[in-house]
C-alpha cells in the first residue's frame, strides 16, 4: 500500500472516530496540527535543482518569521522531485532541496534542533499529470510540522 493510501486512510478513520487531534502550542491557543501546518509555504524549485532563488528565499523568511513566533513547533522538512530522472537521483536531489531549506531557515535563526528533513523524490507528486505544469508544482520542498519536544 503506498504512503498516499495510508495517509487517506488515517484521515478517515480519524473522522469516522470524531477524533479532534488538537493540541495546544505555546501562544497559538488550542488549534490542530494540520491547520499550524497551512501557515507554513512550499518552496519550489527549478527543473534539477536544488537552489533557492528569491521568491523562494522570500517564502522562507516568512515561514522562519512563523517558527520564530512559536517556539513549541518543529519542522519536518520535506524534499519533492518531479518524475524525470531516476528514483536514486531523484531521492538524492529531494534531500539536497531539503538540507538547503534547513540550512536557509537555520541561518534566520531557526534552531537545526527544532528541524529534521526527509526525502521522498518523486514519490508523492502534488499533481499526478505528466506535463511541465504539474512538474513544476511537484519540485518542492514541504513543511509539515509537530509540537515541539
Amino acid at each position: 500500500m503506498n504512503l498516499r493510501k495510508i495517509g487517506m486512510l488515517v484521515a478517515i478513520a480519524a473522522l469516522v472516530t470524531g477524533c479532534s487531534c488538537k493540541r495546544s502550542f505555546g501562544g497559538m491557543g488550542n488549534i490542530g496540527l494540520a491547520e499550524a501546518g497551512k501557515v507554513l509555504k512550499d518552496v519550489h524549485f527549478a527543473y534539477d535543482s536544488y537552489t533557492i532563488d528569491s521568491a523562494g528565499k522570500s517564502i522562507l523568511d516568512a515561514n522562519a518569521a512563523w517558527l520564530k513566533e512559536h517556539n513549541g513547533i518543529d519542522a519536518q522538512i520535506e524534499g519533492h522531485c518531479d518524475e524525470r530522472g531516476t528514483n536514486e537521483y531523484n531521492m538524492v536531489l529531494g534531500m539536497n532541496r531539503a538540507r538547503g531549506i534547513q540550512q536557509y531557515v537555520s541561518s534566520l535563526g531557526i534552531a537545526e534542533s527544532r528541524m529534521s528533513t526527509v526525502s521522498y523524490g518523486e514519490e508523492l507528486p502534488l499533481d499526478p499529470e505528466h506535463d511541465e505544469a504539474a512538474w513544476a508544482k511537484n519540485r518542492r520542498g514541504h513543511f509539515s510540522v509537530s509540537q515541539g519536544r
